[in-house]
């Protein structure tokens, strides 16, 4: 994938799909930048099985929804590493697939859209607008921006967290038209119910099965599916490829 000796930042990178995808990265040759907001040790024992199979990685603490913390963050990575070469914008804040706790459209208030515009659309906001100085004296770069396929087929209506997801789908187009001249490619990923991951730990057993009779490939999505289309977004194979959504959901998003 000639992902060798790249500088790879993953937001909310301490577990789950951020995890598995720091681990794919580094097992590449990537060096693996594991951004956390609050555990610390979650973050290390991420980095620390990287290092112990060979790979390079560190933990950097930072607040995606705060611009000065990834001002900081970037300075960082830069004045160690000296680039930063794959962004992947995996933060989101707090949430979970839970259809019986979830608010009906009657129910909701901004307050909760504006909490999730807040952790995906802004998060990325930020860490691009850090990044792009960056990649484009590069004339190179990939970003690469976690959204949901429930934003093609919201089987369960979670209206504040598919909608924050469908913006950021636009976020990502319009940087894709923006940036192409500079050699940056901007994509996304739209990952169906990935299990086990702590958001769908609550999502009950007859709506995984549910989703899994629905779905062409009979199973629900795992963390290294997600990781690995996101790496193919992040090597020379998908070099072609900008402004893109890819499904990855077993087939039951197709477009």
């Amino acid at each position: 994938m000639n992902l060798q000796d790249k500088i790879v930042l993953i937001t909310g990178a301490s577990r789950g799909i951020g995890a598995e995808m720091a681990r794919r990265f580094a097992a590449e040759g990537s060096f693996v930048v594991v951004n956390y907001l609050k555990n610390q040790a979650l973050a290390e024992s991420v980095v620390s099985e990287i290092e112990s199979l060979g790979g390079q990685a560190a933990a950097i603490q930072a607040d995606v929804t705060n611009r000065n913390q990834v001002n900081e963050m970037m300075e960082q990575m830069i004045d160690s590493l000296g680039a930063i070469d794959v962004v992947v914008n995996n933060a989101l804040s707090h949430y979970t697939f839970n259809p019986k706790t979830r608010k009906t459209a009657w129910e909701i208030d901004w307050e909760d859209y504006n909490q999730q515009w807040t952790g995906s659309v802004q998060g990325a906001f930020n860490i691009c607008k850090a990044a792009m100085p960056h990649m484009k004296n590069q004339m190179s770069g990939r970003i690469i921006n976690m959204v949901s396929n429930l934003i093609d087929f919201p089987i369960v209506p979670y209206h504040d967290y598919t909608t924050a997801k469908m913006a950021l789908l636009g976020f990502t187009r319009n940087l894709a038209q923006e940036l192409g001249t500079f050699g940056i490619n901007v994509n996304a990923v739209s990952p169906g119910l990935t299990y086990p991951t702590d958001s769908s730990q609550e999502t009950k057993e007859e709506v995984r099965d549910a989703i899994i009779q629905l779905t062409p490939l009979r199973r629900l999505a795992r963390p290294e599916d997600i990781a690995g289309s996101v790496l193919f977004l992040a090597s020379d194979l998908s070099s072609f490829i900008t402004g893109q959504c890819l499904n990855v959901d077993g087939g039951l998003v197709m477009k």
